[in-house]
């Protein structure tokens, strides 16, 4: 079973408990106080307080919060890759130009006045 089967039995309010762990586990781990964290990341206490409780906080808060842990790689996850499939990439193969030719003469053809 993977982690991501496992994170869809999760309520929304787990979840939010799960990012707050992980936000309060950061924090100790770095032996800073919430005030410290608050005070880094331009936020109050309160909306760290809150965040670490599972209580929820807005977008901003939290990128504000994993920025000041140096924590923003967990984002990573959200970056959207465009992948050429093999079908499209076989077809932009054939169409690459392999031989280069020369520059095309505009011949004058001989016009009788006639």
């Amino acid at each position: 079973m993977s982690d991501s089967t496992i994170l869809v039995a999760y309520t929304n309010g787990a979840l939010l408990e799960l990012v707050g762990a992980y936000v309060r586990h950061h924090r100790l781990a770095q032996n800073k106080t919430q005030q410290q964290l608050a005070d880094e990341a331009g936020i109050g206490r309160i909306t760290v307080v809150l965040l670490e409780k599972g209580r929820g906080s807005n977008l901003l808060s939290l990128i504000q919060v994993l920025r000041a842990l140096d924590a923003l790689d967990v984002l990573n996850v959200f970056e959207v890759k465009t992948a050429i499939s093999p079908l499209m990439m076989a077809e932009l193969t054939l169409k690459q130009r392999k031989r280069a030719r020369p520059a095309s003469s505009k011949k004058q053809k001989y016009k009788s006045p006639w």
